[in-house]
């Protein structure tokens, strides 16, 4: 990295020496707005460079950050729509062998419903990596946000309902409801500005 760094410094020191030459070049003078106080090659000063040499630096490390930040994003989602799909999967075995005889009609067809949209928006946070890579923005990170928050809110509160028998979990499910319904929003917003 530290390599990697001084090898930038000195591209970007290079870059800006050759704006400059080309400014001037192209009949700029040194009174025009982006170069006042550099004057010609030969009598700049070096304070003035140096400060518009770090500009450009800052510029070209805060872009390679934010690639990085993207790549990570990326995966995480990915990652967490496989580890959803692991979590439905087996929540969703575990519903059909495990709870079929304890269960009422209408209970298992809750938690049936909890399993569905639990895996539906698992297979969503692949499609949010996937946009990620393609038209990365802070409305993919929105949407990937808003399935997790919807999986664990709807899918969970369904589960707990059925489960524990606390009826009153069902006025917390809409609150999913509407995050997954977000999630998409965003993701479509997503892909339609990019």
């Amino acid at each position: 990295r530290e390599q990697r760094t001084e090898e930038g410094r000195v591209g970007v020191v290079d870059e800006v020496c050759d704006a400059h030459r080309q400014h001037h070049a192209a009949g700029g003078s040194s009174g025009d707005p982006d170069w006042v106080g550099l004057g010609n090659a030969g009598d700049m000063h070096a304070g003035r460079l140096q400060g518009l040499v770090y500009t450009r630096y800052i510029q070209v490390v805060g872009d390679e950050l934010g690639e990085e930040i993207e790549e990570i994003m990326e995966r995480f989602f990915a990652v967490a729509g496989a580890v959803a799909a692991l979590i439905g999967v087996t929540v969703g075995a575990f519903g059909a062998h495990g709870l079929r005889e304890r269960l009422t009609p209408a209970d298992l067809d809750i938690f049936e419903t909890g399993v569905r949209y639990h895996m539906y928006h698992a297979l969503g946070l692949f499609a949010v990596a996937w946009v990620a890579s393609r038209w990365p923005s802070g409305a993919t990170t929105i949407a990937g946000w808003a399935f997790i928050i919807g999986i664990v809110v709807f899918s969970g509160s369904l589960y707990t309902l059925v489960l524990t028998g606390q009826r009153w979990l069902g006025a917390v499910t809409p609150i999913g409801g509407v995050a997954l319904i977000a999630g998409w929003a965003a993701l479509g917003w997503a892909v339609f500005r990019g």
